[in-house]
């Protein structure tokens, strides 16, 4: 499974953003995707999860009510809705998949796509 992640930016505080992350390979609708997040200078975090069918979802407590995980599986597309932007929420953001039905631990993933960056202005 490739995975392909996309949509960050430069957004001021208050905004949205939506990103993507794209699965190539033929049995990438089976897995639990995860959003994760790391900022310069410090440790990689979960940030939301999704089971393979989209029926149970999952999120860190500091982007819950603001940020929406789904997919799509007819188009291999998971997204991560995320609203009332912080300066905090400022990091790169990659996705990841794995047969974990939705984890919050990164080392439950086993395929993970490039990032793309999110830059939230105060």
């Amino acid at each position: 499974v490739q995975l392909q992640a996309y949509g960050g930016g430069l957004v001021q505080a208050g905004g949205s953003l939506r990103l993507s992350c794209a699965a190539f390979g033929r049995t990438s609708s089976s897995y639990a995707v995860g959003w994760f997040r790391q900022a310069p200078g410090k440790e990689r975090e979960f940030v939301a999860a999704v089971s393979w069918n989209g029926g149970s979802t999952y999120y860190a407590d500091s982007v819950k009510g603001r940020f929406t995980i789904s997919r799509e599986n007819a188009k291999n597309t998971v997204y991560l809705q995320m609203n009332s932007l912080q300066p905090e929420d400022t990091a790169v953001y990659y996705c990841a998949a794995g047969s974990n039905g939705g984890s919050y631990y990164d080392s439950q993933y086993d395929y993970w796509g490039q990032g793309t960056q999110v830059t939230v202005s105060s």
